[in-house]
């Protein structure tokens, strides 16, 4: 059996009237930004505030994600990118299903998330970056991570020994490094309800 022997099936419900029943458009807002930036905080944070709404809302967790489907990936550029091209194949499943689907992955590589928007619709993919300068998110270092990479015991670090790519044009910018939390989640919240209601 090849790949060419397999057939994509056509879902007996569409994915307009997934949105319809749901009463708002689905949509992936793709959080990215430096580990320590806030992005998993910021993602479930929102997602409770909408879920409490009536919103179908789910988060994609990077490590979370780590912790099963992509367990065999590490952390080299090549890993890094089949990690971002699966959570990506995910997001667009649960787009397809109605939902509003919020990420939380550094997701380094500009490449990479350009990918993933070219998986679905033209305005289905909102890019979202979390932004916060290196020395901050150091400072908060919540996991120990940076302290790990600066010793030596963490190659690949991403804005430590590895780049990271900033977003050329993000839909929305959360500037974690100067708004609390709760301004960023109520940004994040403000701008589902602007934009996919």
């Amino acid at each position: 059996m090849t790949n060419r022997d397999i057939v994509w099936h056509e879902a007996s419900i569409t994915k307009e009237e997934y949105q319809q029943k749901n009463k708002h458009k689905s949509s992936i807002l793709w959080l990215t930004g430096l580990s320590g930036s806030g992005k998993s905080t910021i993602a479930n944070a929102a997602a409770r505030e909408l879920f409490e709404q009536g919103y179908q809302v789910i988060v994609l967790d990077g490590d979370n994600i780590r912790h099963g489907l992509n367990k065999d990936l590490g952390f080299s550029d090549d890993d890094r990118k089949e990690n971002i091209r699966r959570i990506g194949e995910v997001a667009k499943l649960f787009v397809q299903q109605g939902t509003i689907v919020i990420t939380a992955f550094i997701s380094p590589f500009r490449e990479d998330r350009d990918q993933v928007r070219e998986l679905v619709a033209e305005g289905e993919f909102n890019e979202i970056y979390v932004k916060c300068d290196l020395d901050i998110c150091e400072k908060r270092d919540p996991k120990g991570l940076y302290k790990k990479a600066r010793n030596g015991e963490i190659p690949f670090f991403t804005g430590i020994d590895s780049p990271y790519e900033e977003p050329k044009a993000p839909e929305l910018v959360l500037d974690s490094g100067k708004c609390e939390r709760e301004e960023c989640t109520g940004r994040l919240v403000d701008f589902v309800k602007n934009s996919l209601a």
